[in-house]
């Protein structure tokens, strides 16, 4: 997804998200620059996946675990992301890599999410982000589908420069990685109830800049 509200999202990640350069695991050991990962793909070397783990593989599994609640496929999805990783460069040489990889494994998480709807088993936060945006974007039903689409990723993208840095923080954590509202509260040094009513006003608001725009809802 190369739109403007998928990059927006990966440089707003910030302190929260992404890996700090040159941070350290519990060995001591340095994580891998990414053009250096890279080149390790490029070899075909499986050092190459290891350290994508080292560096990555935490926040993959976290942002899986947003979407699907459950520990054991979050695990499955950090590693299918890996693959497809593998298969992918080359080719691609993709910049940053971070972004890249996070929008590889959120989407593999969100095809779980609907196999498991067509089987009528599924209880993560994707229904409770479904129910909130139901009201304000078209098709939320298909929350992954919508938010993709280009002509309306790009008017979110322009409602997004509209709000605060704090609100912006808050609308990406909640309906791009599916943070439930609790972690949102901590991260940002909050309440639960400020995140909820933030929330509810920019749905709102979001609701009737579409409507200005054109897109019905």
């Amino acid at each position: 997804m190369n739109n403007l509200w998928g990059q927006r999202h990966a440089a707003l990640k910030g302190k929260h998200y992404a890996p700090c350069a040159g941070a350290q695991d519990s060995d001591g050991r340095g994580k891998m620059e990414d053009e250096k990962i890279i080149e390790l793909y490029k070899e075909r070397s499986e050092t190459a996946i290891t350290e994508t783990d080292r560096k990555y593989g935490a926040q993959c599994r976290s942002t899986a675990y947003n979407i699907l609640q459950d520990r054991e496929d979050s695990e499955e999805c950090a590693n299918d992301t890996y693959m497809r990783l593998w298969n992918s460069i080359p080719p691609k040489e993709p910049s940053p890599l971070a972004a890249f990889i996070y929008r590889i494994v959120r989407n593999i998480a969100l095809d779980r999410v609907k196999a498991a709807f067509r089987k009528r088993r599924f209880a993560g936060n994707y229904t409770d982000v479904y129910d909130e945006l139901t009201d304000c974007i078209p098709a939320a039903d298909n929350v992954a589908k919508t938010v993709e689409d280009s002509e309306l990723s790009a008017v979110i993208d322009r409602f997004l420069d509209t709000l605060g840095r704090e609100k912006k923080a808050m609308f990406l954590m909640r309906y791009w990685d599916f943070r439930p509202v609790a972690d949102i509260a901590q991260r940002l040094g909050i309440g639960e109830s400020k995140v909820k009513v933030t929330l509810l006003r920019t749905r709102e608001k979001l609701r009737e800049y579409l409507e200005r725009e054109g897109i019905d809802v």
